[in-house]
């Protein structure tokens, strides 16, 4: 029997031919009989036509199922009313979550013990004042960069900030995945500053979901983020693995602008420009808000985060090492050793 069943599977590798693509992950199919591999195996290209007709037929088209998927169907109903729940037919469990009055928790991008409410105490008027020529460069970067979104944004907040939290949402993914990779390559921790900006990161991206609930962009504005994000992503890369003191500094006059953007975004909800409607459902739990919150507490938490991540990333700047100066150096040191071995050879 094994050997019929080996023949026959190599035989339909050597001939292209997929034994599961008519396999559904959703229903439970019979184990393939031996006869009807004899019987496959002897009929040739007919018989596999037939034998996968009769297959798609017993899984979909006629809408019955095995006794198998009959009973999974059923274990499944029966824990609507439980705690757990089978998401897969790989058996992964997911219990429910319930928030604290009762309700079950909604959401899966974050879970209620990733919840929190923000520190509107942050100073927000702090700037870290240029004085080297790489932080005068970076500052200018980022002022120039500044002017041409006003450009094109004017008054449109929600979209600016829309805009805003696409770019703001990528620095942190690639400092952690390029302090990743070097952890990995030095055999050496960290110093938590991968879990910090990938969590910078995912703070970014949650700004993101809350604003477009809000706003929703057009398709030139869709259009932009991508080439915007595919330009930025790529510039960040580079500039992280030249020299990452740059880059946490680029990012924390980012987050400066960023704070000045919702400032402006809070004027003109203050001033009626802008309506003060009710806080998404996603930002009210994701920051710990009130039932009867509204937009301007939304951008108001927002920007207390964007505070955050602008003293996090000047902080950075000053605590990761350089990787400019640690190649720099480790050339030097091999020109210097090159140079005195041909020397030695020389005067010999």
């Amino acid at each position: 029997m094994n050997r019929v069943v080996l023949k026959s599977v190599i035989g339909g590798l050597a001939n292209g031919r997929n034994f599961n693509r008519y396999i559904s992950t959703a229903v439970a199919v019979r184990p393939l009989e031996s006869s009807e591999f004899l019987r496959r195996r002897s009929d040739g290209l007919l018989g596999a036509f037939q034998w996968r007709t009769r297959m798609m037929m017993s899984t979909g088209s006629t809408g019955e199922t095995t006794p198998l998927a009959e009973k999974e169907q059923k274990k499944e109903s029966s824990n609507d009313n439980g705690s757990v729940v089978v998401s897969s037919y790989w058996g992964i469990q997911r219990p429910k979550i319930k928030r604290e009055d009762g309700t079950e928790w909604p959401w899966n991008c974050f879970k209620p013990w990733e919840t929190y409410e923000a520190d509107l105490s942050i100073d927000l008027s702090k700037h870290h004042v240029p004085k080297t020529f790489l932080d005068k460069a970076a500052f200018r970067t980022v002022k120039s960069l500044r002017v041409l979104s006003d450009l094109y944004f004017q008054k449109r907040h929600g979209c600016h900030a829309m805009m805003l939290e696409t770019v703001a949402a990528v620095p942190g993914m690639v400092g952690g995945m390029m302090l990743h990779l070097k952890s990995l390559r030095k055999f050496e921790h960290s110093g938590g500053w991968i879990k910090a900006l990938l969590e910078e990161a995912e703070n970014e991206r949650m700004h993101l979901m809350t604003v477009v609930e809000l706003v929703k962009p057009a398709w030139h504005e869709r259009l932009l983020v991508l080439a915007v994000q595919g330009v930025f992503f790529n510039a960040f890369f580079v500039l992280y693995a030249l020299s990452p003191k740059v880059a946490h500094r680029v990012v924390g006059y980012l987050e400066e602008e960023a704070v000045h953007s919702y400032t402006e975004y809070l004027k003109a909800i203050e001033n009626g420009n802008i309506e003060n409607v009710k806080a998404p459902a996603i930002a009210i739990d994701y920051w710990r808000l009130p039932k009867d919150a509204t937009l301007h507490d939304v951008i108001t938490v927002i920007r207390a985060d964007e505070a955050h991540h602008r003293d996090v990333n000047h902080f950075a700047s000053v605590s990761i090492m350089n990787c400019l100066s640690l190649i720099f150096t480790g050339f030097t040191i091999f020109v210097t050793c090159s140079f005195d071995t041909w020397r030695t050879v020389v005067c010999v």
